[in-house]
Formats: C-alpha cells, structure tokens, sequence
C-alpha cells in the first residue's frame, strides 16, 4: 500500500487578539491603557481654548511672545503623545472601529488646535523688522531663537490670519486620499489564497506578498505577481482619483502660499536646493548601463529565457537559506551595531528585547510594511511584519531601529522644539545601520557561495533604495508637473507615465508585464510626494558615514554619534556636512553608484 500523502498547512493571519503579548510592543510610556488616553485627551482638548488668550497680543513684548510659544510647546508635546498613541493602535488592526474612531477624534481636536493657533506665525511675522531683531536679544526668547528665525523664513508664504485659519480648517478634510488609500489596500482588500513552493496555502496579502516574492519557485512568484494585482486592476479608476486627489492637494499649497512649484514648496522646509534633486535624478540617469548589466547577469545566473519585475528579488543564489528567527535577527543586528559604542548597543538591543518597542509579526488587519514612531517622552516604537524567510526583513529591523536610535540621542540631547528630526537626515540614520549589517555579514559569510549571496543583497539594496526610490521620484516629479499645467490625472496618462519610467529604468532587454504599470498606484510615499528621493540621498550619505566610522577613530565615531544627536537643530544638509559628508556635490551619489557597478563586477565573477 502507497503512503499517505502529507497533507499541506493552510496558514492563515491570526486575529489581533490571538497575538503573544511579547510579540507586541508595549505602549505604556505613552498610556497605560485606553481610558489614560481618554483621560488626557479630554484635559488636553479643553486647553485648545487657552489660545485665544494670547491672540493679538504677540507683538506686545518678548515676554508676551514667549509665553504663548512656551505654552504652544507644552501642548504640542502633549498633543504628539495623544496621537501617537491613537495612531499606533490603529496599526494594529486597520479594521478596529473603535480605533478609528479614536484617531478620528484625535485628528477633529488637532484640526480645531491648527485653527485656535493658526494666528501665531502671522502675527510673529507681522512684528516690524527692527522690533523682531530686539526680540531676539532678550533673554526669554533664547529657547525659541532658532525657530523664530526659522519661522521668518516662511514670511513670503505665510498668508493673513483670516487665510491661514481656512488652510488650519483644511487639515483633516486634506488627508481624505492618504486615509482612503490605506482603508482600501489594507483593510478592505482582498487577495485570496496561495500555494507556495512547499505546497503549503497562505493568505495573500501586502506583507506576505514580499515573502511570495521571494520564494525560488517562479511559478510561485509569477501566480503571486498576477493574482495581486489583480486585485488593484479591479480597483485601478478609484485608486487613479484618489492619487490625483492627492497631487491636488500638493499643487493646491503650494499655489496658495506662493511656491513656483509643489516640488519648491516640499523642498524649502528642508533648506535642499532643487539641484539636489536633479542632480540625483541625473546621477541615476546616467549609470542605467550598470543596471541593465545586473538584470542580463540575474537572468543568465537564473537560467532563465527573459526577465520580469518578479524576478528581481529572489536572492540569485536561492536555495541559500537564510531563515533567521526573531531573536536571531536581533543578535545578529546588534552585533552590527557594535562599532557604534556599548550604549548604543544596549539601549537596543533592551528596546528589542525586554522593554518591547517593537510588534513583531503580521496579524489580520495589521498595516502592511514597517516603520519606527515614538515620541519626546516614549520609547520610540517599531513596527514590523517580520518574516524568518526574508533576509531582507532582517535589514528592514537594523533600518527601522537606525530611525529609533536617532530618536532616542535626539530626545536626550535637544529640547523638545529641536529634537524632532527631519525625514533627509532620518534616512541616513537608518541605512547607516543597513551598511554595517551587510559588512558584518559579509565578513562572517563562510563560503564563496554565501559572499555571492551578500554581494547579490548589496546590489539589491543599492538597486532598491537608489535607483528605484529615485525613479519614484522622478515619477513624482512629472506627475506633478502635469496637474500644475492643468493636465488631468487619469488612469490612462498615469499608467502611460509610469511605463515610460519603467522603459527607462529596466532597460530594453527587460520583459515588463502590463500589469507593472498598475505598480504606481500601490506605493504609499506617493501620498507623502518627495520623500522617496530621501532614501537615495540618505544610502549615498550612509556609505560615505559608514565608511568614515569603520576606517576611522573616535573622532569619527564622535562626529556620527553628534549627528544623531543633532535633531534638527542645524538643517540637514548642515548637520551632514558636520558629520564628514556634503550632499551638495555630486561625490557622495556617484561614489554609491561606482560601488554598485564593482559589485555587478564581482558578483559577475564569483558566479
């Protein structure tokens, strides 16, 4: 008699309330439980009134000034616990109403705080020039001097009191497309279910389809592809509106307070010339060559007849396994992290471990992919929807837990009106730490076979957040360009926009299925346009830093740490410049992008 055939697992997404506790994080430094938050909540909404106290009265005296900017401070620190804390739990399960209904009530109070203050910045900015300047001097206002000088900056686009309290109406009402977007792919949207490589059906979803991906089956990968997108063809004319709605949004600021371009107008707070921008796009533009060299070397080493984009994140070498389990991630990113110093290492490797910052895996209804956000006053928590199988997960915790680590020197070392970073320098910080991981695993790799695999990752890593961050950019870019020139967004010029990227960017050799270009309706940074191009800047930086700490000493080690310190308490491309490295000129991107073609070079070689 034959044997019984082993039946396959079905694995399915467990329910919030079935998750470990200690596979969670622990959101008691922001509120021990849901009725501490109402509690506050209920204080801090009454305070909003206390604003109107100090309407009108700014320019009396520098004492009157700082006393409304203290009191602005305290509740704006106040207020980021309130709603980090609602924004957190609704994370956890994007279909929990009671969370929405949490956020949303978090989100009316901050709206009608945005409108009680909105009197501040314009009357600031209405003090005669002369009187500002005495100000300055007097020693009340010494905590908020930078901020003040920051806030004259915007004096050619702050607009009358009346006009900004309708902007402040605006703030929740302008969220609707983001809000929309993440109800609908990651609540509302369902993929079915598959069968991978070892048989087993698992639930698709927008974290598991990173793992499918990856998975050395092609059959696999391929089904994957398709079936999931599938399911954004079926939604592609309401997901089309709800982008444009949001490049709307982005024209519509920017015109109204007086910026040339939406791109002017996203870049200014950073103090980043447009050059910056360019400038990389161009960098990127003209080292394509290597890329298509990559996508030819994969496809040979992959014995396949033609390449597609589900081809390009399986590891070339895939039957290396490289599972790791959470703890074992864990010691392996802080034996990373040890050029960093012993403080470093140990207050992560604690905010891993016993006190919780982090949740660890995907449950039903959780937000997809992975991000760090804490708090002044908290730890600063990491999400994760962490899968064993994918080495790239392993990255994805050390780049996450660069971001907490930032926040963690910035809140112990500034003020709480300087500490709160911006997103160009954040970059830094968290592909510094993906840089050092990949050189501490390639100097344990223990065969050619595993250095060939870690060069491919390198390669891959460069690829991802250089190249096709800045693509995305570029992407960014046009579409933007084109509702400036009233040019309709409509399912048919995005998609034709994005193939013709997507031409460029993977090269005449490259076999781009029709439903690659539905790919530019499912990236959640286009909602937050130009915060993708930080990624590239930030690896460029990242290997320039990490380089200079690695062959260095304690200076450099010092000049790092004194980065992440910084806050924002220089602007970025100053606090780089401090730190050893000048975003400003072409070397740090080009050097990226020289390292990436050597990579091709080797890895063409060892294999």
């Amino acid at each position: 008699m034959p044997p019984t055939k082993k039946k396959p697992k079905t694995s399915t997404l467990l329910p919030r309330s079935k998750v470990k506790l200690t596979d969670t994080w622990d959101l008691a430094s922001l509120f021990a439980n849901d009725a501490a938050w109402e509690k506050d909540f209920l204080a801090w909404e009454k305070q909003i009134k206390r604003y109107a106290d100090f309407e009108g009265t700014l320019v009396e005296s520098a004492q009157q000034l700082a006393k409304c900017l203290e009191f602005d401070t305290k509740f704006d620190r106040r207020a980021e616990r309130i709603g980090t804390y609602a924004f957190l739990k609704t994370t956890e399960d994007t279909a929990n109403s009671e969370y929405q209904r949490m956020i949303g009530r978090y989100q009316h109070a901050a709206s009608a705080a945005g409108q009680a203050a909105s009197f501040i910045r314009p009357e600031i900015l209405a003090i005669p020039a002369k009187k500002f300047a005495q100000f300055l001097q007097e020693k009340p206002l010494a905590p908020f001097r930078l901020m003040l000088e920051r806030i004259v900056r915007y004096r050619p686009h702050t607009l009358s009191n009346a006009e900004e309290k309708l902007l402040a109406m605006q703030s929740k009402m302008s969220d609707t497309a983001n809000h929309a977007f993440r109800q609908l792919t990651d609540a509302d949207f369902k993929f079915g279910m598959i069968k991978d490589e070892k048989g087993e059906t698992i639930e698709l979803s927008q974290s598991s389809f990173s793992a499918l991906l990856h998975s050395p089956k092609r059959t696999v990968r391929s089904t994957a592809f398709h079936q999931f997108y599938e399911v954004f063809a079926g939604h592609e004319n309401v997901l089309a509106a709800t982008l444009n709605g949001s490049v709307e949004r982005d024209v519509y600021y920017a015109q109204a307070r007086g910026y040339k371009s939406a791109i002017e107008s996203a870049l200014f707070h950073d103090n980043v010339p447009i050059s910056v921008y360019n400038n990389l796009i161009a960098a990127v533009r003209s080292k394509l060559p290597a890329l298509y060299r990559y996508y030819d070397l994969r496809r040979r080493k992959m014995k396949l007849k033609d390449i597609h984009h589900y081809d390009t994140y399986v590891p070339i070498l895939s039957d290396l396994d490289q599972r790791r389990t959470w703890q074992q991630a864990v010691k392996t990113v802080i034996g990373s992290l040890e050029p960093l110093g012993s403080e470093y290492v140990g207050v992560l490797e604690r905010g891993l471990t016993t006190d919780r910052w982090c949740d660890r895996y995907p449950n039903r209804g959780k937000q997809s992919g992975a991000f760090s956000c804490g708090t002044f006053d908290s730890s600063p928590y990491i999400m994760m929807n962490y899968q064993p199988s994918v080495l790239d997960h392993v990255f994805t915790l050390t780049h996450e837990a660069g971001h907490s680590m930032h926040s963690y020197y910035s809140s112990s070392n500034q003020p709480f009106q300087y500490y709160n970073y911006v997103i160009f320098v954040a970059e830094v910080a968290s592909t510094f730490n993906e840089q050092l991981l990949s050189r501490h695993l390639m100097a344990q790799a223990g065969t050619t076979e595993e250095r060939a695999y870690l060069i491919n990752r390198d390669i891959d890593a460069i690829r991802g957040t250089i190249i096709r961050q800045t693509m995305f950019a570029e992407f960014e870019k046009i579409i933007h360009a084109l509702s400036e020139s009233g040019e309709p967004l409509t399912i048919d010029r995005l998609k034709s926009e994005y193939y013709k990227l997507l031409e460029v960017y993977f090269g005449p050799e490259f076999t781009i299925d029709p439903q690659l270009k539905l790919e530019c309706l499912r990236i959640p940074h286009f909602y937050r346009a130009f915060y993708v191009y930080k990624y590239a800047t930030g690896l460029s930086a990242a290997i320039a830093l990490s380089e200079r700490v690695l062959n260095g000493g304690q200076q450099e080690l010092t000049d790092y740490l004194s980065f992440l310190k910084g806050g924002c308490s220089k602007f970025p491309l100053d606090l780089l410049r401090d730190a050893g490295v000048d975003m400003e000129k072409p070397a740090p991107v080009n050097t990226a992008l020289e390292r990436f073609e050597s990579l091709v070079d080797e890895l063409d070689t060892i294999l």
